[in-house]
C-alpha cells in the first residue's frame, strides 16, 4: 500500500497529457480502489469512484487529470520536429527544455533546441519563441530515423521535469495543474473511509479528463451522474508573484493564505457560503476571488448541466501556472483537503440550496 507521499510523487511525476490520461488514471484508481465501494471508467478515460452508492441525494467532488503538452505537427527531412500546442502550452518557456516523446515503443528523449545568445544578433534577427521557431531535436539525422523511433505526426511530448520540494514549504513541478487536485480529492476519499464516516448521501469522487481544452471530461461526467451538489477543485494564480499580475485586475491571492473560494455566476452562492461557514467554524484560513464571467474551471460544466447543479469551486493558489515550476504551498494543500472533508461531514442529505421556494 502506498503512503500519501509516495502516491503524490508517483502520480505527479507520471505524464497525463490531455487526451492521453490513461496511465495517470490507472495510478489514481489503483491508490483509491480500497476506498471506493465501486467505480466507473468512461469511454474517454474519466474515472469516478463511488462511496455509499444508490442514495437519492448525490454529491460529487471533482478535479481534472490532464496536463498541457505538445503534438508533433511536422518532421523536417533533417529530422527536426515542430509542434503545436495540446492545451495552453507556452512556446516562450520551451527553448532548452528537455522533453519526453510518448511513442508505442516507449519514451523517446528530446530537447527543445535554441541558438546561443551570441549568435542572436540584432533585433530583426533575434528569434522569438513561437510555433515557427521552436523545435525538438531527438538526435536524428533524417525524417526516416525519427519515424523509426516511433515518432510521427500526432505523437505527444511533455516536459521531463518532476516534482521536488522547495524550502520544506512548497511542492514544485509540472502539472500541479491539476493533478494536485486529483491528489486532494483522493485524500478526502481516504479520510472518509479510514475514519469510517457514514455519509447520508452518495459521494462521487471524479477525476475528469480533457479540462485543458474546454472542460470536456467534466461535461461528460456531469451529464452521466446528474448530481445534486458539485464541489470542484482546481488551481488559481498567486498574484503576489513579482511579474505579470495586477491586484486591481486579478485580485489579491497569495500562496500560504489558504484555499480560495470564488464568487462567479456559475458558483451557487449558498454552497459557497456553506463552505465559508465551515471554514470559519473549523478555523481553516481562506481567501476570496471574483470572476466576471466564467470560472474557467470544471465548475462551469457542472453548474450548467442537467438543468442546473448547485456547484462551488475550491481553488489552490499556485505560482507560475503552465510552467515546469508550478509551486503550491503545502499548508494550502492540506487546508483544501480539510475544507472539502469538513464540508462533506456536515452536509445533510436532501439539503435544498435553492435561494427561495
Amino acid at each position: 500500500m502506498m503512503s500519501e507521499k509516495e502516491f503524490l510523487y508517483k502520480y505527479l511525476n507520471n505524464a497525463s497529457p490531455t487526451g492521453f490520461e490513461s496511465s495517470g488514471q490507472k495510478i489514481w484508481l489503483d491508490y483509491l480502489r480500497e476506498y471506493f465501494d465501486e467505480y466507473d471508467v468512461d469511454i474517454y478515460g474519466s474515472v469516478v469512484g463511488t462511496i455509499n452508492p444508490n442514495q437519492p441525494y448525490k454529491v460529487v467532488i471533482e478535479a481534472h487529470a490532464d496536463e498541457i503538452s505538445w503534438f508533433v505537427n511536422y518532421i523536417t527531412d533533417d529530422g527536426y520536429i515542430y509542434v503545436i500546442r495540446n492545451g495552453g502550452s507556452d512556446f516562450t518557456i520551451a527553448p532548452s527544455m528537455r522533453v519526453n516523446l510518448h511513442t508505442q515503443k516507449g519514451i523517446i528523449k528530446g530537447v527543445f533546441g535554441w541558438p546561443a545568445i551570441h549568435v542572436r544578433v540584432g533585433e530583426k534577427e533575434d528569434p522569438k519563441p513561437e510555433q515557427k521557431s521552436v523545435f525538438i531535436d531527438v538526435g536524428a539525422k533524417t525524417k526516416q530515423e525519427v519515424e523509426e523511433m516511433g515518432i510521427h505526426v500526432g505523437t505527444v511530448a511533455t516536459f521531463a521535469d518532476e516534482l521536488m520540494e522547495l524550502n520544506n514549504r512548497y511542492y514544485v513541478g509540472r502539472a500541479l495543474d491539476n493533478r494536485i487536485g486529483g491528489y486532494m480529492i483522493a485524500q478526502v476519499a481516504r479520510m472518509i473511509k479510514q475514519n469510517k464516516v457514514d455519509l447520508p448521501f452518495t459521494l462521487y469522487v471524479s477525476n475528469s479528463v480533457q479540462e485543458e481544452i474546454g472542460l470536456r471530461g467534466a461535461e461528460m461526467v456531469a451529464d452521466r451522474l446528474k448530481p445534486n451538489v458539485a464541489l470542484v477543485t482546481d488551481v488559481c494564480h498567486d498574484t503576489f508573484s513579482p511579474l505579470g499580475y495586477s491586484k486591481v485586475r486579478d485580485g489579491a491571492i497569495k500562496c500560504g493564505d489558504g484555499p480560495v473560494l470564488s464568487y462567479a455566476p456559475a458558483v451557487q452562492n449558498n454552497v459557497r457560503d456553506m463552505l465559508i461557514e465551515v471554514a470559519q467554524a473549523k478555523n481553516i484560513p481562506f481567501q476570496r476571488q471574483a470572476s466576471s464571467r466564467s470560472t474557467g474551471t470544471d465548475t462551469d460544466s457542472f453548474a450548467y448541466s442537467s438543468g442546473g447543479v448547485a456547484s462551488a469551486l475550491v481553488s489552490l493558489p499556485l505560482k507560475y501556472m503552465h510552467t515546469t515550476v508550478e509551486a503550491a504551498h503545502q499548508d494550502d494543500i492540506q487546508n483544501c483537503i480539510q475544507l472539502m472533508y469538513e464540508f462533506l461531514l456536515q452536509l445533510k442529505a436532501g439539503h435544498d440550496f435553492r435561494y427561495f421556494n
